[in-house]
């Protein structure tokens, strides 16, 4: 028994040493897996603490750049790019512009042949020609009973006969008479016309019947007829009664050469008349709003000027263009809604002597010269060579005018 005993206890201890050796085995690998743990990161963390330093350095450098310096770059960069954008538009813009006023040229000029409208011997239409470009085309608003009219401009401040031509070549100015056709066409008037205009060769006919209730639609046919046969740069109306002085009238329109959409003359507003039989009642006044109301801004009728567009786009929109009582009332209300620039030029509206005689003497020559109470210079046949002479700029002043 006492053998069994002793056996049973040296076995229980052996057990409990071998727990205890186990115990501390397993304490100690801990405590070295912990030591070889904490070591393990210090190799990393001299690659971290070199990153870290690269990292620092770039930053510094980066720094040392001023970002004003790339923000203001930036900003020149896309303001250039706009400016690029800008120009490009307006270029473009300028390009269709033309297209389409050659293309409303060619067809007012197809139009003006299938209806008849005499096309001048001097000028040619032909697709494949480019027509020469003019500053300007003055048409002289003139009537069948006004012969004596006519001979006074043409003595006087009117360029005829080889001058005429010359005007044309050397300085690129056109001078017609503007005139249409009898309600009896090829009666005993329009002979004496076309016996007038053989031996002068001064006068642009138009598809037209005379009647002086009827100069608003006349004006729309003379921009109509004029931009087809002439590239100009201005479409010019003047009154055979007003006396004008070419060489400055010239020189004014240069001015406003590079302006597409330009009208330019006296600009008045004047009364609307309701009264039946006074000079200058308006038919449809009731459209200006109640009585004793006033026009818009327009330029008075005796001269004034527009530009090509301006005289291409009367001619596309002809037909549909509203004509009021007085003609240059309705011209007026024609650039209504559009992007027109108005002129107004008091030297396009000046009385005659003393009135244009002292600006003259004084540096200031008028454009054109007549009198408010006759809308023209009254007897205008017996009183115009005495207004060319006192007022007018001198013929020198023309042949030496560079435009």
């Amino acid at each position: 028994m006492s053998w069994k005993n002793r056996g049973g206890t040296e076995s229980a201890s052996k057990s409990v040493v071998s727990r205890k050796w186990t115990l501390l085995l397993c304490i100690g690998c801990f405590c070295a897996g912990m030591l070889f743990s904490d070591r393990m990161p210090l190799v990393p963390e001299k690659n971290i603490s070199r990153t870290t330093r690269v990292d620092e350095e770039m930053q510094t450098l980066v720094s040392g750049c001023d970002p004003k310096i790339d923000v203001d770059h930036e900003s020149k960069d896309v303001y250039g790019e706009v400016s690029r954008t800008h120009d490009a538009i307006q270029t473009l813009d300028k390009t269709i512009s033309n297209l389409e006023m050659e293309l409303s040229a060619a067809r007012a000029a197809q139009e003006s042949i299938l209806n008849g409208s005499p096309i001048e011997d001097n000028v040619r239409i032909p697709g494949s020609i480019k027509k020469r470009k003019y500053l300007m085309v003055v048409g002289i608003n003139t009537a069948f009973s006004s012969r004596k009219r006519r001979d006074s401009v043409r003595a006087t401040w009117m360029p005829h006969g080889d001058k005429r031509k010359k005007l044309e070549e050397e300085k690129g100015i056109i001078m017609r008479f503007v005139i249409g056709h009898s309600a009896t066409s090829g009666g005993i008037l329009d002979k004496a016309i076309e016996a007038e205009d053989r031996r002068h060769g001064d006068f642009l006919r138009l598809e037209h019947v005379e009647g002086y209730l009827e100069l608003s639609a006349k004006t729309k046919t003379y921009f109509a007829t004029a931009v087809a046969l002439w590239d100009a740069d201005f479409y010019v109306k003047v009154d055979d009664d007003v006396h004008v002085n070419i060489a400055t009238l010239g020189a004014t329109l240069a001015r406003h050469r590079d302006k597409s959409r330009v009208y330019i003359g006296c600009m008045k507003s004047g009364p609307v008349l309701a009264q039946k039989g006074v000079r200058y009642h308006e038919p449809e006044h009731w459209k200006f709003g109640e009585d004793g109301n006033k026009y818009f801004r327009h330029a008075t009728g005796q001269l004034y000027a527009v530009s090509k567009d301006l005289a291409t786009y009367i001619s596309i929109n002809q037909h549909v263009l509203h004509r009021y009582a007085n003609e240059d009332v309705s011209l007026g209300s024609w650039f209504i809604g559009l992007d027109v620039e108005h002129i107004d030029d008091r030297r396009l509206c000046c009385g005659t002597p003393p009135d244009c005689e002292w600006k003259a003497q004084a540096g200031n020559v008028c454009v054109a010269s007549f009198d408010w109470t006759c809308s023209g210079i009254c007897r205008s046949v017996e009183r115009m060579k005495e207004v060319h002479r006192r007022c007018g700029e001198g013929e020198n002043a023309l042949w030496s005018a560079e435009f």
